[in-house]
């Protein structure tokens, strides 16, 4: 302090400029302050400290993202799925969830009307009973114009007759989907193989540990992640079929045959070509029997890159940094609690 006090006591003008930023919601204020012959440092103290509060009280904090979560109907445990979507979503502090059900099976679908347009990033956990025209109308509106989506892991199963939907997922699998559905399409030589060979699409082996292998480490979902790491206990999906209008490759992983698997390298996690929309498709996560025994969806792993997806599908870039507990290619890294602050 000594040092600042002698600067100003043999300064002849003392010439100061301040700038204070304002942050206001989608809007920035810059004042500029400037003081010219001011002696006293005290005043110069005083008035940085004044300018600093106010600066700090008028930033607003950045609002959160606003998801919904599509659920109510599923052949998997849907009832764990969407809830664990949720905590994993809400823990991180970047998103606001709201969770729209719809009726059981063989309900009546026009009480579902979810309001897409109100949200940045929409995640699909549902394969169930077709919607209304009235809420396909919409949820294509939604997608079209723009909207991030999320294709959680049986959401490929669904609406196997929608032709649209069948592009807005690029790959699905199951409910009578066969060549007419598009082509095979896994990965040889580090290529993807698009196999117009007739046969039914979706398969999986056994549920167990395996390496995802990194295809694209440039994308903002995967950029600073490692290119191989260890996922928890898992379905991988395999001789998934469709119209493979695949826009970035991101994560694949080899079905083997000892487990039951196709023996090829499956794409397992990518980026969907379909207009303006941002579209991830994550095929990993099986529920498991309850929240406390879920080990795909506890690893973080997949949590990263349900978090990761999300962000990127609502607002095209990612902010969040690279966890340290991320899973190496040896050693697995479970999140039991879903990422819940301490």
């Amino acid at each position: 302090m000594g040092k600042v006090k002698a600067l100003f006591r043999y300064s002849k003008l003392a010439f100061y400029k301040i700038y204070s930023y304002f942050c206001i919601k989608r809007k920035q204020y810059i004042t500029l302050i400037t003081l010219t012959g001011m002696k006293n440092i005290s005043k110069i103290l005083a008035l940085l400290a004044m300018v600093l509060l106010v600066s700090l009280s008028g930033c607003s904090q950045p609002e959160p993202i606003k998801a919904l979560i599509i659920s109510g109907q599923n052949n998997h445990n849907w009832q764990v799925s969407h809830q664990a979507i949720r905590q994993i979503l809400d823990n991180s502090g970047l998103f606001v969830t709201d969770i729209a059900l719809t009726p059981a099976a063989g309900g009546d679908m026009n009480s579902f009307q979810p309001q897409f347009e109100n949200y940045d990033v929409v995640v699909m956990d549902y394969n169930g009973d077709r919607w209304t025209e009235q809420t396909d109308k919409a949820f294509l509106n939604y997608v079209q114009q723009g909207g991030g989506l999320i294709i959680y892991h049986a959401a490929d199963n669904a609406f196997a007759g929608w032709e649209e939907f069948n592009r807005i997922i690029a790959l699905g699998g199951w409910e009578g989907r066969n060549e007419k559905s598009g082509p095979y399409c896994y990965l040889e030589n580090g290529e993807l193989v698009l196999d117009h060979r007739p046969g039914n699409g979706g398969s999986h082996g056994q549920q167990r540990e395996y390496v995802m292998h990194g295809r694209n480490n440039e994308h903002p979902i995967t950029q600073g992640l490692p290119t191989n790491w260890m996922h928890a206990q898992d379905e991988i999906y395999d001789s998934m079929r469709g119209p493979a209008n695949i826009k970035h490759l991101l994560y694949s992983g080899l079905a083997e045959t000892s487990t039951g698997g196709s023996g090829r390298e499956e794409p397992l996690v990518f980026t969907v070509d379909y207009g303006k929309a941002r579209i991830s498709h994550i095929m990993l996560g099986h529920a498991g029997a309850t929240l406390e025994d879920n080990p795909a969806m506890q690893c973080t792993g997949f949590q990263t890159l349900l978090l990761r997806s999300a962000e990127w599908a609502a607002t095209g870039k990612v902010t969040q940094p690279v966890p340290d507990d991320f899973p190496t290619e040896q050693t697995l890294s479970l999140r039991k609690d879903y990422g819940k602050k301490k």
